[in-house]
Order: C-alpha cells, then sequence, then structure tokens
C-alpha cells in the first residue's frame, strides 16, 4: 500500500519518464474542436488513450455523429480495438462521450515493472489516434 505523497510521486515519476522515452508535442487539448480532446489514462487499475467529448450536449452530438459515421475507418485503418460510447460516465459523475482504447492487461501505475510495457501501448496508440485525426480533422471540423 502506498501513501499519497508515494503514489503522487510515482505517478509523476511515470509520465517524466514517458515524456522522456517519447518525446515528442501531443495535440491532445489543441484539436481546433471546441469540447474535443485527446488523453492518456494510466492508474492502479488500467491505461488507456481516449478522445474525450466535452462540450455541451449539441455541440457533442454533431462531432459524435461525425465520429460515428467514421467508426469503420477508425477500426480498420487504425485502431481496431477502439471502443464507441455515446454516453460515458466519468468518476465524478459528468457525462462525455468517449472513444477509447484501453491496454488488454491489467496494469498499475504503482507497478514500474509495467512502466515500460505502457509506455510502448500509450506511444503507439496515441499516435494512431493523432493519425486518424489528421486524416480525417478536415470531415470533424465544424
Amino acid at each position: 500500500m502506498f501513501s499519497k505523497e508515494e503514489s503522487r510521486q510515482l505517478r509523476q515519476l511515470f509520465w517524466t519518464s514517458f515524456r522522456k522515452s517519447f518525446p515528442r508535442k501531443w495535440i491532445l487539448y489543441d484539436t481546433k474542436i471546441k469540447g474535443m480532446s485527446f488523453k492518456f489514462h494510466f492508474d492502479t487499475k488500467q491505461a488507456m488513450v481516449s478522445i474525450d467529448l466535452e462540450d455541451d450536449l449539441e455541440n457533442r452530438i454533431t462531432i459524435w455523429e461525425k465520429l460515428e459515421a467514421l467508426k469503420t475507418i477508425l477500426k480498420s485503418d487504425y485502431l481496431p480495438n477502439a471502443i464507441f460510447e455515446e454516453e460515458y460516465y466519468l468518476e465524478n459523475g459528468k457525462e462525455i462521450s468517449r472513444i477509447y482504447v484501453p491496454l488488454e492487461q491489467k496494469v498499475s501505475i504503482h507497478n514500474k515493472n509495467s512502466w515500460q510495457e505502457v509506455m510502448v501501448f500509450l506511444n503507439d496508440s496515441m499516435s494512431r489516434f493523432e493519425a486518424f485525426f489528421e486524416d480525417y480533422k478536415d470531415i470533424l471540423t465544424p
């Protein structure tokens, strides 16, 4: 069991190590599409990358419909394991729309032995999400 401080330090060390191992500028929040962002997630239970839609419902629906129309392309050419959830609830109860790819193995940010595998997964999956976005951003832009 880790204290909150030890856990915080491990998370910080992981993300610092990730940036050093894969030094590049990620799109993340700089999509130029209101409410759309790319996210990395790694905690004590899982690792995943996602496209999150967090804007007002009307804008979310507009972007979601465009992503749904591109679903076959995303899954066949970029990320076959992508999961589409139009109604996804965050831990705080907020409803968003999310497309995500989870790492199939159970991993924990507290286990340094899994870090290299997670870093490779995060880098590869986010690179594929970004390649998809770059190829189709003209369709997704309102």
